[in-house]
């Protein structure tokens, strides 16, 4: 939780600088730059305890130096200054999530059984715009692959989950048998 509650407070700093100094584009891609580059031994060089802060800001340094915008590049230092670099990872993340609001973006996580068509995704994607929730909003999809699901969707965003699985049905059904709502109780 103290990771979260810390990479909240350094990407709304960030995105506050970003707007304040209208270069909110180009640190979003400086962020999805440093998202995409954030290797498996990246991320864990960045937490480890063993290496040395000084380390950490070598590593960082070399990688990013030529690649982010100077206002990126010196925020991700003061980040490094305060000993906070075990949570750039989250401080990525919750910036992305922080642009998204500002822009009106939401992203709707779609799981089927089996990969889904662009044609599908656009249809969903069209269905939720009509949504009053989403009207004024830019809708994306995000898909993934569940099995387990045996067939139909599961759309969720945020709090609003939309649940037409069969898995769920058969669920439903197999609580209805036994609860056997479709027998009058003998007194």
């Amino acid at each position: 939780m103290q990771n979260k509650l810390v990479a909240q407070r350094y990407a709304k700093a960030l995105v506050d600088l970003a707007v304040e100094k209208n270069e909110l584009e180009q640190t979003k891609a400086d962020i999805d730059f440093i998202r995409f580059s954030m290797t498996p031994e990246l991320r864990m060089s960045m937490t480890s305890p063993v290496i040395s802060d000084s380390k950490k800001t070598q590593i960082f340094k070399a990688i990013f130096t030529d690649k982010l915008s100077p206002l990126t590049f010196s925020f991700f230092n003061l980040v490094f200054s305060k000993r906070r670099e075990w949570v750039l990872p989250e401080i990525a993340e919750e910036f992305i999530e922080k642009y998204r609001e500002i822009k009106g973006i939401e992203i709707i996580e779609i799981t089927t059984a089996v990969e889904v068509s662009d044609e599908l995704k656009n249809n969903i994607r069209n269905r939720f715009q009509n949504l009053p929730r989403f009207r004024n909003k830019t809708v994306e999809i995000k898909s993934k692959v569940d099995p387990n699901i045996l067939g139909g969707f599961i759309a969720q965003s945020h709090d609003l989950l939309f649940d037409a699985s069969i898995k769920n049905d058969l669920e439903t059904i197999g609580r209805q048998f036994i609860e056997n709502m479709y027998v009058q109780r003998i007194r």
